[in-house]
């Protein structure tokens, strides 16, 4: 009967014993609870001792938790309906606060990032969500973050994953992108001509101080013409190269002035009837007795 006695209170020291080790890891805390009175610090990591039916612990996970924020409908300041996912990066920090102030704090977590996401995005225009997302993810951190604070989660990170845009509004901003890119293409081909008539304009200046220079581009200009195997060629004479002709014939120089101002040069072949000569000029004496007029 002794023997029997003992095994039991043997078995019932190993069972109490059991019960009352608790291993903690190093990633995790230990909130206890002792007659329903929480303990002021949470126990690990490790191994420690709980009373038995007294005490009830808690595990609570202190690594850094991927909370994926399913899409969200919003409708944005400039009224467009876009689906908008995300990202929040969080911990528990102070593992008493996360047990014994939210009865869900992954839950609590999510719902709270979801309302804030549709919260912050509505208030912004689309272009905004576009091109601003690095101030768009800092003040949701900012906002998510305090919001959770007194349940001892900590927001370290908020990303917007994905902005899923309505077919109609991707061609409108297609053909906005497209508008930009032919404005760009026209305000730089009118900045080239604008430096190319700078250039013309500072080339004609140098022609102007060196006459010679115009003779030296003309010629360049009939080898390239010449080069192409043309079966016409055009040779412009310039409207100087008459006016011996016309002063030693006896015609007015003005009207080779006027000419020359209007035109460049003149065809090839210029017939010697063609010539103007003024209606009010006196009537011509013979050759060698005429002195000749100056142009």
């Amino acid at each position: 009967m002794t023997f029997v006695v003992l095994g039991i209170l043997v078995v019932v020291v190993l069972v109490v014993a059991a019960a009352s080790v608790r291993v903690v890891q190093e990633y995790e805390r230990g909130v206890i609870f002792r007659l329903g009175r929480v303990l002021h610090e949470a126990k690990g990591p490790g191994l420690f001792f709980i009373i038995p039916v007294i005490d009830r612990m808690v595990k609570v996970n202190l690594q850094i938790v991927t909370l994926d924020v399913p899409p969200q409908d919003v409708i944005t300041k400039d009224n467009v309906t876009l689906r908008v996912s995300a990202v929040v990066y969080f911990q528990v920090f102070q593992p008493i606060k996360a047990v014994v102030e939210a009865q869900n704090y992954l839950f609590a977590t999510s719902q709270i990032a979801q309302t804030t996401l549709r919260a912050i995005l509505s208030k912004v225009d689309l272009d905004d969500i576009l091109t601003e997302r690095d101030r768009l993810n800092s003040d949701l951190q900012k906002i998510i973050d305090d919001l959770t604070e007194p349940w001892g989660v900590k927001v370290s990170l908020v990303e917007i994953k994905d902005v899923d845009l309505p077919t109609e509004m991707q061609r409108a901003m297609a053909k906005q992108a497209e508008a930009e890119r032919e404005r760009r293409a026209k305000i730089i081909n009118a900045e080239g001509e604008w430096q190319a008539s700078e250039r013309l304009a500072q080339a004609a200046a140098v022609i102007a101080r060196h006459p010679i220079a115009y003779q030296l581009r003309y010629l360049q200009t009939v080898t390239e013409v010449s080069a192409e195997k043309n079966s016409t060629l055009v040779i412009p004479i310039p409207i100087e190269l008459l006016k011996p002709f016309q002063a030693a014939f006896g015609g007015d120089a003005s009207t080779f002035d006027e000419v020359g101002r209007a035109e460049t040069g003149a065809a090839s072949q210029v017939p010697a009837a063609d010539t103007p000569v003024s209606s009010t000029s006196t009537p011509q004496s013979p050759p060698e007795a005429q002195a000749p007029q100056s142009p």
